[in-house]
């Protein structure tokens, strides 16, 4: 029996690029491979699409270990208002989305640590409610307690391709997001301050 040929590179651009429009969260090429004829190759398509996406309005980016359309990083302004009104963070979940961020896989007793003041299960909560943090493996220490790491949902939202391409912990303090606190095991914060960062 004659081997029926894979569509040709263009076909192919066009079945990625379909895909890809119409996915409501990134696809891996695993993903884009068990979809397309067999004989196909999805990382070829993706290669030419970048090219073709390149100084456009919108952009083919990696997430993570998957791929998917984003505005170009110059027109984001364009989406702002949607993104403050639909995201927006207590101080106390944006420092906790910040550690994990940095420190995955962190438990909870390890972030209220580097916080220095309690984290309510509501900030933890509205994270997971988010997607933008999940689950991670169980410590193997006594009472095996659960860690957190960031999603890809996360990396996506603030189009980072891995967690290697997170901001300097100073240029997160500089912008704010970060208030500077003593390490663990350091001075205590003025004895003031402490109960207006307690949650619970």
């Amino acid at each position: 029996m004659t081997a029926i040929p894979p569509p040709s590179p263009e076909e192919q651009e066009r079945m990625v690029e379909a895909m890809l429009f119409a996915s409501a969260a990134p696809m891996s090429l695993a993903e884009l491979a068990a979809r397309m004829p067999q004989g196909c190759d999805p990382a070829g398509a993706v290669a030419a699409l970048q090219r073709r996406y390149e100084g456009r309005g919108v952009r083919l980016v990696r997430v993570n270990e998957s791929w998917a359309f984003r505005t170009a990083p110059d027109l984001a302004f364009l989406m702002q208002r949607e993104v403050v009104e639909t995201r927006r963070l207590s101080r106390a979940a944006i420092e906790t989305l910040a550690i994990v961020a940095y420190h995955q896989p962190v438990t909870r007793a390890e972030i209220e640590e580097i916080r220095g003041v309690a984290v309510s299960r509501g900030t933890l909560d509205q994270l997971l409610e988010m997607e933008w943090i999940r689950l991670g493996r169980r410590r193997m220490t006594p009472g095996r307690p659960v860690t957190f790491i960031v999603t890809e949902q996360f990396l996506d939202q603030f189009g980072l391709e891995t967690a290697r391409d997170l901001p300097g912990l100073r240029e997160l303090r500089e912008a704010g997001l970060l208030e500077n606190r003593p390490a663990p095991g350091g001075p205590a914060a003025p004895e003031g301050d402490t109960p207006d960062r307690m949650e619970d």
